[in-house]
């Protein structure tokens, strides 16, 4: 099968052959729809010894696709089904597993393989789409659940003020999930603005730009400054700048994954008494589900993120651009469009 490879920090990916995968006893193979390239995966290829990836590892955890083959203590799945995939892998038996929560789990192994035409994994980790549901859809399901984890980690009331901070995919999609919730104002900010548009059709009700000034713009238009702070660019420097933005005894969510280190003082948010909390993963039976059911359509469509469909052939050329702040939001690879 055709792959997209890492092979080296400082090398761009390739495009190889690996050998097509067989499912063990409680796996699948799945046709890959669609897998979307995620923020995590450029920060994996530049630094990747804290994720235990090696030469000759195939990326991508967001996948969507067709079950073609399955393993023989396999039940549930038939070949034929489309899936949505959770990229967690537990042991399957403990008590965190069996409560649908994976990411708990002692033996928790993050998957990758979605670069390539086919992929083998745990048919736990299958989710069925929903009737009405796009194949190559499927594949927001998971950002969709990260999203909606934030969110609930957060406890938002209905009626809150809340202020994203980064207008990529996660941060789009929290903005997606704090309105759908209920939440009277949601503030976007970022560098720039090319995403305004994308962040209103999304559910945002404002959009600020980050500057030196960003904790007055988003009070300006969120009605004064906001309960909850996600920050979801993982960027030295933004939890610092979410503390200064969250109100006196409001709350702060680290989602952004900041490898390398922060450096931060807590005088402000000891003095305003604020809640700093941390947001990773989702829970699979409570959150993938309503995900999935959220790609159904419906006033704010998450399909929006969408901004490129491309085929095996480009991946590393649009992955080396994607090193750089562009135009584009999520792209989803889907490799039956690998020769156009």
């Amino acid at each position: 099968m055709k792959a997209a490879i890492f092979d080296a920090v400082g090398s761009p990916l390739r495009i190889g052959t690996q050998p097509d995968p067989t499912p063990g006893a409680d796996e699948v193979v799945l046709r890959v729809a669609a897998c979307g390239i995620c923020g995590s995966d450029l920060h994996i290829t530049e630094d990747p010894g804290p994720f235990g990836i090696h030469p000759g590892f195939v990326l991508g955890h967001e996948i969507a696709g067709e079950v073609v083959a399955t393993g023989t203590d396999v039940h549930g799945l038939k070949v034929g089904d489309g899936v949505a995939v959770v990229p967690m892998r537990g042991c399957g038996h403990c008590a965190t597993c069996r409560a649908g929560d994976p990411a708990r789990c002692a033996d928790l192994v993050l998957i990758g393989g979605g670069y390539a035409e086919y992929v083998t994994v745990a048919a736990r980790q299958c989710h069925l789409l929903p009737e009405g549901v796009a194949l190559a859809d499927g594949a927001l399901a998971e950002p969709l659940a990260v999203a909606l984890h934030c969110v609930i980690r957060a406890r938002m009331q209905p009626g809150a003020r809340v202020a994203v901070l980064g207008a990529g995919p996660i941060g789009l999609l929290v903005a997606f999930w704090a309105r759908r919730l209920g939440a009277a104002q949601v503030v976007m900010a970022d560098l720039h603005a090319h995403q305004r548009d994308r962040a209103l059709a999304l559910g945002a009700t404002g959009f600020a730009l980050s500057d030196d000034r960003v904790a007055q713009n988003i009070a300006d238009l969120a009605g004064g400054p906001p309960d909850i702070v996600f920050e979801c660019v993982g960027k030295r420097g933004l939890l610092q700048a979410a503390v200064q933005t969250v109100r006196p005894q409001g709350k702060v969510i680290g989602v952004g994954l900041c490898v390398g280190g922060d450096a931060w003082d807590p005088f402000t948010a000891l003095m305003k008494e604020i809640e700093l909390i941390f947001a990773v993963f989702f829970h699979q039976g409570h959150e993938f589900g309503p995900a999935l059911d959220a790609l159904a359509e419906g006033r704010f469509a998450p399909q929006q993120i969408i901004t490129d469909r491309i085929g095996l052939s480009p991946v590393p050329q649009m992955f080396e651009g994607l090193r750089s702040r562009t135009t584009q939001c999520k792209v989803l690879i889907q490799p039956d469009m690998s020769d156009a």
